[in-house]
């Protein structure tokens, strides 16, 4: 009886979040399992599809699709740029058999942050097409409204700006998502979102609950109430600016475009002669910071420091100034002050 007031309740604030009045399931996955889930719920093998990507998470979402059999054209971005919504426009309207399009809302492979309500407004408002969004690092830390920007399916996961530990997945649908369950062919069991919108009307989960992470969750989304989310998002643009301008005072380079840049997590170029490896090495042993490098072509060349959930100014200003400690060590004075 506890966990089935608890799901309900914690299905109630999730809708809230997501800015929808449609339905919002939890499932015990990865952000990557809330992806397949996307797929699989809503295509067909031989749909076609169009992924706009701008990094190693954008092409993940296309690998899904493709995997199922869907029939996937890419629209990649330059590195560190975000998805060209006249591009979109573009493949869009030479091509109008294109079933769905897969967007990426915010890409921690290259710190960049799409903007998903421009993109949904040529996807849904120019081309009535299916949307499906990844996300994942955006949804509880950007500004996202399922409802009003028209997203379709939106699937996200607890390690990120939910401030939880991995475990859960959480994806809203839209009726016209429903609609397109009704005709897919894709296979599914496990990931069947017919099976969790039946089970959640008795209160329960179709299958194995995360149960101790639930219980995060539920803390978590009523900490979330008491901020406010408007509150929570000018507190995410606030810090990812704090950790821009520290890095750029130090002479470091921003990846992405300033437009661009994500406010949940920074990617930054390592100077010329600096090993990244090292760099990020040391400042684990030397100083107990965690930092992530790059991914596939872009290893060796980045690192990326995360300031999403409750990550805070001070723990910032640490890293800003531990890498101004070790830099020199590898080669590369910073220019100034590690000051955000």
């Amino acid at each position: 009886p506890e966990y089935k007031e608890m799901l309900l309740r914690v299905t109630e604030r999730l809708k809230d979040v997501f800015g929808t009045a449609g339905d919002v399931f939890v499932l015990t996955a990865s952000g990557t399992g809330a992806m397949e889930a996307a797929v699989v719920n809503t295509l067909s093998p031989g749909d076609k599809v169009l992924c706009a990507s701008v990094g190693s998470f954008g092409d993940r979402f296309g690998e899904i699709a493709a995997i199922f059999g869907a029939d996937v054209t890419m629209l990649t971005s330059p590195q560190g740029s975000s998805v060209n919504v006249d591009e979109l426009r573009k493949a869009l309207k030479a091509n109008s058999s294109y079933k769905a399009v897969l967007v990426t809302h915010n890409e921690t492979s290259t710190g960049v942050a799409n903007d998903l309500e421009s993109i949904a407004g040529v996807v849904k408002g120019e081309f009535d097409k299916l949307l499906l969004v990844d996300g994942i690092s955006s949804v509880c830390s950007l500004p996202l409204r399922a409802d009003d920007w028209g997203c379709d399916v939106v699937a996200t996961a607890s390690q990120k700006g939910w401030m939880l530990p991995p475990g859960l997945a959480f994806i809203s649908f839209s009726d016209r998502a429903w609609k397109a369950h009704a005709e897919s062919t894709m296979p599914r069991f496990y990931f069947d979102l017919a099976q969790y919108k039946k089970y959640l009307e008795i209160g329960q989960p179709p299958y194995t609950p995360a149960v101790s992470v639930m219980f995060a969750l539920d803390r978590a989304l009523q900490q979330i109430a008491d901020e406010g989310i408007d509150a929570l998002y000018e507190r995410h643009k606030y810090i990812g600016n704090f950790t821009r301008e520290g890095l750029k005072a130090l002479g470091l380079e921003i990846v992405p475009d300033e437009a661009a840049a994500s406010n949940t997590v920074t990617a930054v170029w390592m100077p010329a002669g600096v090993d990244s490896a090292a760099l990020i090495a040391a400042l684990q042993s030397e100083h107990g910071i965690v930092v992530a490098g790059g991914q596939e072509s872009l290893k060796g060349k980045i690192i990326r420091i995360g300031h999403m959930g409750r990550t805070t100014t001070d723990e910032i200003q640490n890293v800003l100034d531990a890498l101004a400690a070790t830099l020199p060590q590898l080669g590369f004075v910073p220019a100034g002050a590690a000051v955000g």
